[in-house]
């Protein structure tokens, strides 16, 4: 299994960015916030040249169940999709959330580890259609 989920999008950035967005809220996940890495990097004079956008989505109802089982979790949450340039694509990327709740030896919440890696993969499929 890989440690990471991933999609390539045919779309501009802007686009799948927007269209990620969407996915997300149609799977009744909320966007936390986006973090524009080659914009925070300019701020502080660095230049980079690709494009890295990191979105941190989040659904409360999973939250909750992670954070009553092992509170200590809370250092991997809320997940991350980045969305970034690659060699001319336009890529998607998250971490496992099975994987990362593994980590922890959280084998009492394997379903809920599961059941959000499900939506997070559906949330990049329909991002990139």
């Amino acid at each position: 299994m890989s440690s990471t989920i991933n999609r390539t999008s045919t779309k501009s950035i802007d686009q799948t960015c927007e269209d990620l967005h969407a996915a997300v809220s149609n799977h009744e996940f909320g966007v936390l916030t986006v973090h524009d890495l080659a914009q925070t990097m300019a701020n502080k004079g660095v230049e980079f040249e690709g494009q890295c956008r990191i979105f941190e989505v989040c659904n409360p109802h999973q939250a909750k169940k992670v954070l009553e089982a092992n509170p200590e979790i809370s250092t991997a949450l809320p997940c991350r999709i980045s969305v970034y340039t690659e060699h001319g694509e336009v890529k998607l990327s998250t971490i496992s959330p099975s994987l990362m709740l593994g980590m922890f030896g959280a084998e009492n919440i394997k379903s809920v580890a599961d059941e959000v890696e499900e939506t997070l993969t559906a949330i990049m499929d329909e991002a990139v259609q």
